[in-house]
């Protein structure tokens, strides 16, 4: 019998020569182990569902022909001929249903993880792209007095960075990240997401009452998060209020009160209401480091994912205030900025060493920044109960530069930026979008999975992580009363002075007086849009 018509041929094989036999087309895997789909010529030869639904009509129509034709035949021959081609056709028609079946499990699932994950956007940031379903631990690590310039991924030759240049390479290196110039006010900004001005500018080691419950603590609790704080508190004195860092929303602490005590040999340390005795005999930035291991232990028990606000102690000098010195080593020498920095990177490298014990270090994203410039001058030693002090200067690129904490110039303001997350994050990754202070909250509470449901001037870095283009145009510092907004290489003062930023001499500034070019009257009319205050 002669077979026409494209299907045929489509689901046909030629007739082997010499001695027929029936052919019998390989069963489909059982719908729990199919695993991928069959061979383009295998699928050629059962007419693939995707070729649309005519040929599956046109298909069972010419069985039903066939089956007709049967039987009005009379030769023996002839019916098994005709017998052998219906079956044929009829275990294709059902090898192609099994696969439409297993295919269509297999959409449908993905279809519910889909699903799962649109609605866990829908909750965080309404029509915000996904990024990941599960909820991942968040350690922000925000170091005290350290330039973008002491560390050696940013080209700095004055310290080595070992471990903090590792992370860098293994994540993301953010080259426009900046802070207020000196650590209170970048505090607020981190912990509320607002600009000091905003909210009625805190006054050193204050934290109004009013924004309490309106922390990035209370917020990431919220999201279903441990939370902990440990290293510098500087919100208030913790002899007169103990409770302050519970109230804030941190489950846990293990904090130095503001100039109550030394913070790092011989420490005064607050745990969870009472002064830990036992870390007098310790040093102080061990202790901090390992009151988060030790809570992160507890959150993997709990199987609640954690946020740990590492605020590091180092590199600031030694407390200064005290009514006798406090030596940082029992021989009475005073750590200089160097040995300083080398410590500091050696905590995030046993932190980070830390996690890749405990295989958390792909579910866990690890936040480095510093909360201002370097010192221009750090404690020496002491002669007779005076502190000495003197300059700090580190080799960038070439060039010596002087720490410019407290200015309002790339020597105080621009800080390192560090993100790795080795499951999502491109190692390696370079990014020159605009960061500021105020983005570290909305970007924390995205990476859980929450909304902000409060006033914010932050904005999420978290799309820059994934490679995608920042939402941010400019970003914003303030000190004393004076402010200026900024992008990458231009600056207008709240004065009204517009400059253009050195690009190789940290702290230099030009002002643009003159006729502008195009490319600057746009970036002037873009900064003067800017509407950083309330």
């Amino acid at each position: 019998m002669r077979r026409s018509g494209s299907l045929a041929r489509r689901c046909s094989k030629p007739e082997p020569t010499g001695q027929r036999q029936a052919r019998t087309p390989s069963a489909p895997p059982p719908l729990d182990q199919a695993r991928s789909r069959p061979s383009r010529r295998k699928r050629r030869q059962c007419a693939w569902p995707s070729a649309g639904k005519s040929n599956w009509q046109r298909l069972y129509s010419r069985t039903r022909k066939s089956l007709c034709r049967a039987r009005t035949l009379t030769s023996e021959k002839a019916i098994r001929r005709e017998s052998r081609r219906i079956g044929e056709w009829h275990q294709r028609i059902e090898y192609g249903i099994r696969w439409h079946r297993v295919f269509s499990e297999q959409i449908a699932m993905k279809k519910r993880q889909f699903l799962l994950a649109a609605f866990a956007a829908c909750i965080s940031c309404g029509s915000a792209p996904v990024y990941a379903a599960k909820q991942p631990n968040v350690i922000l690590i925000l170091a005290d007095d350290v330039g973008y310039e002491a560390l050696g991924c940013y080209g700095g030759e004055s310290y080595p960075t070992p471990h903090l240049d590792a992370l860098a390479k293994g994540g993301l290196q953010a080259m426009h990240c900046y802070s207020m110039p000196v650590c209170h006010p970048t505090r607020v900004a981190v912990l509320t997401g607002r600009y000091p001005i905003n909210v009625s500018s805190p006054k050193w080691g204050t934290f109004p009452a009013k924004l309490e419950k309106q922390t990035i603590a209370h917020a990431m609790k919220a999201a279903g998060y441990s939370t902990v704080v440990t290293g510098k508190w500087q919100l208030t004195l913790l002899r007169d209020d103990p409770p302050q860092p519970h109230r804030m929303g941190f489950d846990e602490y293990s904090v130095f009160g503001w100039h109550e005590g030394a913070r790092y040999h011989e420490p005064m340390i607050y745990e969870n209401g009472r002064v830990n005795e036992a870390a007098r005999q310790q040093f102080g930035p061990d202790v901090y480091r390992e009151f988060i291991e030790s809570f992160i232990d507890r959150s993997v028990k709990e199987e609640k994912p954690f946020f740990a606000f590492y605020s590091m102690a180092l590199c600031h000098d030694v407390t200064d205030d005290l009514d006798k010195p406090v030596p940082v080593s029992p021989t009475g020498k005073y750590l200089s900025y160097a040995e300083m920095v080398a410590e500091m990177d050696r905590q995030v490298g046993l932190l980070t060493a830390f996690l890749e014990k405990k295989k958390l270090r792909d579910d866990t994203v690890v936040i480095f920044t510093t909360d201002n410039g370097t010192p221009s001058k750090m404690i020496s030693h002491h002669v007779n109960g005076k502190l000495i002090r003197v300059p700090v200067f580190s080799q960038l690129a070439g060039r010596r530069i002087q720490g410019g904490k407290g200015r309002l110039d790339d020597t105080g303001t621009r800080v390192p930026l560090i993100v790795n997350w080795p499951s999502v994050i491109e190692p390696g990754s370079r990014t020159d979008a605009l960061i500021d202070m105020a983005d570290f909250f909305p970007t924390s509470l995205q990476l859980a999975g929450a909304t902000v449901d409060q006033p914010t001037d932050g904005i999420s870095f978290l799309p820059v992580l994934h490679g995608k283009a920042s939402e941010r145009s400019w970003a914003y510092s303030e000190h004393r009363g004076k402010w200026w907004v900024r992008d990458q290489r231009y600056k207008l003062h709240h004065t009204g002075k517009f400059v253009e930023v050195s690009q190789k001499n940290p702290g230099k500034e030009t002002e643009l007086t003159g006729k502008l070019t195009a490319v600057q009257k746009q970036a002037k009319a873009r900064l003067k849009a800017a509407r950083p205050h309330d």
